[in-house]
C-alpha cells in the first residue's frame, strides 16, 4: 500500500507472482487444426499474423458475429490530477483500439484528448508535480515488462525516451521543491554474461526529466523488491520499502543529501515478521504513515513518530485490511480504502486526530483508486461493479459527488441485468473455512442444474473480489455457466494466517481446497457438479493443472493461462529480478530436499494423470513465467493421448494485453466450453 499524496502519489507497489523456464525448440508457425479446412462449410475468422494455433480449431465468423459485443466493453482508470487545473490523466482503449492509452480529461464529462497512441499499452504516468508542464509515462514492448520512462511535452505528442533499455524501470515520485523524479532500475537476465544473474541490484536515481543525462545515482539497494514509499515535504528524506514476501516487508529512512539509510521499521534487532508499507510523511515533517499487520491479522494504518522512532496504532473500527489511502496536502482530511470480504470499500478521517468523519453515500460498486487533488483536495474515486466497467467520480470538501465518465458498452447490452456476485463458503479437509464468488445466469433465461467454471485467480497472493466481469458476462447470460471464483487459502484479504498456509511444504493445500469446492458443488441444486470445468491465470493456471490431475474424475476439463507446469523449471528461468521473492513463497529449489519436493507435486510431473481435454495459453514474452513452461507440459500431455489445444501470442507477455488477441481468445474458449462443457454427458 502506498499513500497518495501530489504528483505520482508514491503508488508503486512490488508485484510480485512468479514463473518459469528457457526456450525449447521452436513451434512451427502455423499447425493445422483438429478438422482440415475443407470439412468447413461455414466462413471462418482467421486469426491474426502473431497467434500460433496448434490443435485448436477454426473459429467460425458466426461464432465471432454473435460473440463480439461482449468484447467492447470500455471503462476508465484514473491515472493523475493535473497539479494546477481541475483536470486528470486517464486511461482508456477507444473506439477501435487495441490497447490501452493515455487520455487528458479537462472537465466532468468532457472530451477525451488522446496523448498516446501506440501498440503497447500505456496506463501508468504523472503530471510534471508543479507545473503540470510535461508528462511522464511508462511503457513496456510486446508485453516483456521491461518499462522504460518516456517525457511527453505538451506542445508535442512524440515521446522523449528517458531510460536505458538494457534495463526495467519504474516511477516512485517526484520531489516536492523541484521538477525532479526519483527513478529505480534493475538489470535484466539478458545483459548477464551467461543469461542468468546470481545477484540482483536495485539502482535509485534522482532524475530531472528535462536533463535525463544528468541523473544521479543515489543508492544501490540490494535485491528486486525495493521502492520508495515517500518523500518528506523539505525533500530531506525518503521512505524506501523494501519487499520480502507478502506476510513480511521493511522500511527504511534515507538521508537525501548524504545516501546514508538506516532500517526503522521492523526496528534493529526485533524479531518480527510483519508487513510495514510507509505512506505519506505528514506535513509538519515530524511523523510517517504506516501500514502494517505487526498488530493482528490485518494491514492496520500505524503514526511512525521519527524523533523517537514510537510507533502508534491508529483505530479505525474497520477489521479488514487497508489497501489505499490518501491524504491531503493540508493534512486534514484522510481517505482509506478498505478490502471487506472481497469488496472494497471507502472510510473517511480527520488527518490528524484520525477520528471517523462521516461518509457521504456513494454510488454502488467497488473503490478501485481513491485520491485527492493536491490543489482544492478534490477526491477523486473510481470504481466498478457487476453492472458496468470502471468509471471515475470526483467528491468535492462539500460532499457534492460529480461524475467525471460514463463505461461504454455495445449497444443491445443491458448491464442493469447483469446480476451481483455473493459470497458463499465451505469447509474444506481440515475443516477450515473457504470461500469465494458466485455468479449465476439469469434465472428467467436458464433453468435446471446449471454447468460450472472454476476461475481462480492468480499471485498466490491475489484475491478475487466484487467487480465487472467483462467478457466473461457472455458465459453467464449466453451460455448459462455459473462462475465461482475461489479464494483458497494463500489468497490476500483474509489475514496473515490464512495468507501463508500454502507456503512451502503446504502448497498443495490450496488445491485441496479445490476439491472440497467440488464435494460443495455436488451439495448445490442448482449446479451440476457433472460439469465443471476449471481456469485460471499464472499462479491459478498452475492450480488448474493441479486440479486437473488430482481430480481427473471430477472435471470435464482444464484452461491453463500462462501458469506454472514444474516449479522447479520455472524458479530457473524466471527473471532473475523475480526469483529469491518467488523462493520465499514457493521454497529454495537449491535446497536438495525441497527440490524433490516441488519436483513431486509438479504438474509436469503427474502429466499422465491429466486425462481430460486441455487448453493452455501463452504470451511469447512472458518474463514470469516464460512460454516454456506452458509447451513442456503441452508436450507431455499430448504424450498421453490426451487432447490439448495451445495457442501462443508472439506480441504478448503474463496475460494478453491486445484487444485483438482477447477477442480470439475467448471465442477459443467459449468453442472449448461448447465441446466440453457445455455437451450433455
Amino acid at each position: 500500500m502506498m499513500m497518495k499524496n501530489t504528483g505520482l502519489g508514491l503508488r508503486r507497489s512490488v508485484q510480485l507472482l512468479a514463473l518459469s523456464l528457457p526456450l525449447l525448440a521452436a513451434a512451427p508457425r502455423w499447425v493445422e487444426a483438429a478438422e482440415p479446412a475443407a470439412a468447413v462449410a461455414a466462413p471462418i475468422l482467421s486469426p491474426n499474423a502473431n497467434l500460433l494455433l496448434q490443435g485448436v480449431p477454426p473459429v467460425p465468423q458466426a461464432l465471432a458475429d454473435a460473440v463480439g459485443r461482449y468484447n467492447d466493453f470500455r471503462g476508465h482508470s484514473f491515472v493523475d490530477w493535473h497539479p494546477k487545473k481541475r483536470e486528470m490523466l486517464v486511461a482508456h482503449r477507444k473506439a477501435g483500439g487495441n490497447t490501452s492509452q493515455l487520455f487528458r480529461l479537462s472537465q466532468p464529462g468532457g472530451a477525451l484528448e488522446p496523448l498516446t497512441d501506440a501498440a503497447d499499452p500505456v496506463q501508468d504516468a504523472s503530471y510534471e508535480p508543479r507545473q503540470g508542464r510535461y508528462i511522464v509515462f511508462a511503457r513496456a514492448s510486446g508485453g516483456n515488462e521491461v518499462a522504460q520512462l518516456y517525457r511527453l511535452d505538451a506542445a508535442s505528442k512524440e515521446p522523449v525516451l528517458l531510460t536505458d533499455p538494457d534495463q526495467r524501470h519504474a516511477m516512485n515520485g517526484w520531489l516536492h521543491q523541484s521538477s525532479q523524479m526519483l527513478v529505480t532500475s534493475v538489470p535484466l537476465d539478458r545483459t548477464a554474461q551467461g543469461g542468468s544473474r546470481a545477484q540482483v541490484m536495485t539502482e535509485l536515481w534522482l532524475m530531472d526529466p528535462e536533463k535525463p543525462s544528468a541523473k544521479r545515482k543515489l543508492a544501490e539497494l540490494p535485491g528486486g523488491g525495493w521502492g520508495v514509499g515517500a518523500v518528506s515535504r523539505d525533500d530531506k528524506r525518503l521512505a524506501l520499502s523494501e519487499y520480502i514476501s507478502a506476510n513480511e516487508s521493511r522500511i527504511w529512512l534515507m538521508d537525501l543529501a548524504t545516501g546514508e539509510k538506516r532500517q526503522v521499521l521492523p526496528a534493529p534487532g526485533e524479531q518480527l515478521r510483519a508487513t510495514h508499507a510507509p505512506g505519506a510523511f505528514t506535513p509538519d515533517g515530524k511523523a510517517l504513515l504506516v501500514v502494517s499487520n505487526r498488530f493482528g491479522e490485518f494491514n492496520e494504518l500505524a503514526r511512525y513518530q521519527l524523533a523517537d522512532g514510537r510507533l502508534e496504532r491508529i483505530a479505525t473500527g474497520v477489521p479488514w485490511d487497508v489497501t489505499g489511502a490518501s491524504l491531503t496536502e493540508d493534512g486534514k482530511r484522510l481517505a482509506l480504502q478498505f478490502n471487506i470480504d472481497g469488496r472494497s470499500e471507502l472510510r473517511f478521517f480527520d488527518g490528524r486526530s484520525f477520528k471517523p468523519q462521516p461518509s457521504p453515500s456513494l454510488p454502488s460498486g467497488s473503490i478501485s483508486a481513491a485520491s485527492f487533488d493536491p490543489k482544492r483536495g478534490e477526491l477523486m474515486f473510481s470504481l466498478n461493479g457487476a453492472q458496468g466497467p470502471n468509471q471515475i467520480y470526483s467528491l468535492d470538501a462539500k460532499g457534492k459527488i460529480v461524475r467525471w465518465t460514463e463505461p461504454y458498452a455495445p449497444p443491445g447490452i443491458d448491464t442493469r441485468r447483469f446480476g451481483d456476485q455473493q459470497v458463499v463458503r465451505w469447509k474444506s479437509f481440515d475443516g477450515r473455512s473457504i470461500s469465494g464468488l458466485l455468479s449465476l445466469p439469469p434465472a428467467d433465461k436458464f433453468s435446471g442444474k446449471r454447468p460450472v467454471l472454476i476461475s481462480i485467480h492468480g499471485g498466490p497472493e491475489g484475491q478475487a473480489t466484487a467487480g465487472f466481469m467483462g467478457r466473461s458476462n457472455y458465459y453467464l447470460q449466453e451460455l448459462g455457466v455459473a462462475i465461482i471464483q475461489p479464494n483458497v487459502r494463500g489468497s490476500s484479504g483474509f489475514g496473515k494466517t490464512f495468507l501463508d498456509l500454502d507456503n512451502g511444504y503446504q502448497r498443495e493445500d490450496s488445491v485441496k481446497d479445490i476439491g472440497a469446492l467440488l464435494d460443495w458443488i455436488a451439495t448445490q441444486p442448482g449446479l451440476d457438479a457433472s460439469r465443471v470445468m476449471v481456469t485460471g491465470g499464472s499462479y491459478g493456471g498452475y492450480m488448474s493443472l493441479a486440479v486437473a490431475s488430482h481430480y481427473a474424475d471430477r472435471i470435464v476439463g482444464a484452461i491453463d493461462i500462462v501458469g506454472i507446469s514444474h516449479f522447479v523449471t520455472f524458479l530457473n528461468n524466471t527473471e532473475s529480478y523475480r526469483r529469491d521473492l518467488r523462493r520465499v513463497e514457493y521454497g529454495d529449489e537449491r535446497d536438495p530436499a525441497m527440490k524433490a519436493f516441488l519436483d513431486q507435486i509438479s504438474p509436469l510431473t503427474h502429466a499422465a494423470k491429466i486425462k481430460k481435454p486441455l487448453f493452455v495459453v501463452q504470451g511469447k514474452n512472458d518474463p514470469r513465467v516464460p512460454y516454456t513452461e506452458a509447451e513442456q507440459i503441452v508436450a507431455k500431455v499430448r504424450e498421453q493421448g490426451t487432447p490439448v489445444w495451445y495457442l501462443r501470442a508472439e506480441n504478448e507477455g503474463h496475460g494478453f494485453a491486445r484487444k485483438e488477441n482477447q477477442d480470439y481468445l475467448l471465442y477459443a474458449t467459449i468453442l472449448f466450453m461448447q465441446q466440453n462443457l457445455l455437451a450433455k454427458p
